[in-house]
């Protein structure tokens, strides 16, 4: 099967596909709905033969369809029909969730992603878990999302927010337990050397997830938690 994998951020989606090494990106922006979306992809990838789309999707998502319109981007999201402007298949979930399906390894792995927010997620023994852990509160009256997102970076400067990074990740080591932790996202590179127990991911992995996304063997997703038992 070829796959086409879109991974939507508030200033770029990135673009690839099975058998393409390299990934070619548009932007996006508060004005860009998912109608403009699927035009730009597909001027963008014209020519390219895939059978199913995945898209990484910066909001939450409920059973394949976005449950809530994006911060960053334009309106018209959470009712739009994807199969039918792309014309096959397609699969959406969580960008955060969609990295750390690319980034897992077996067991049970945590995955947090430090970009303008926070995303998180766990695969349990081969059960997708998407979390929202964001809004939660932290401390001082601010979120986990306010002191590990892009502003609490700017706010904080860099040596208290690693502080806080390695905090936190403590925290959800003994809440969670996992085996061990994979800190993705485009501000992990400013981490230095990772807490013990913890991974530093790569971006690339949203688009392993995107592939995994229609493989068999892939984790269950989150409408399957039944299987925990």
């Amino acid at each position: 099967m070829r796959i086409l994998v879109l991974d939507v951020g508030g200033t770029h989606i990135k673009i690839t596909a099975t058998g393409r090494r390299r990934k070619v990106k548009i932007p996006s922006g508060p004005k860009m709905t998912p109608k403009q979306m699927v035009a730009d992809v597909k001027k963008t990838t014209a020519g390219w033969k895939y059978d199913a789309v995945s898209i990484g999707f910066p909001a939450p998502v409920v059973r394949n369809q976005p449950r809530t319109e994006p911060r960053n981007l334009g309106p018209g999201w959470v009712d739009f029909d994807f199969h039918k402007a792309f014309g096959c298949p397609v699969r959406i979930i969580n960008d955060a969730v969609m990295q750390a399906l690319g980034s897992y390894q077996g067991g049970r792995m945590l995955f947090l992603g430090l970009g303008t927010g926070l995303g998180a997620a766990m695969v349990f023994d081969g059960v997708l878990l998407p979390m929202e852990l964001a809004h939660l509160p932290y401390k001082n009256g601010r979120s986990y999302e306010q002191y590990l997102g892009i502003p609490g970076l700017k706010r904080l400067g860099k040596k208290k927010w690693r502080r806080c990074v390695a905090d936190v990740v403590q925290k959800f080591q003994a809440a969670f337990q996992p085996d061990y932790v994979v800190l993705g996202g485009g501000n992990c590179k400013k981490l230095g050397k990772p807490p013990p127990g913890v991974r530093l991911g790569d971006n690339n992995n949203a688009f392993r997830g995107g592939f995994r996304l229609w493989k068999k063997s892939r984790p269950s997703s989150h409408s399957e938690l039944t299987n925990l038992g």
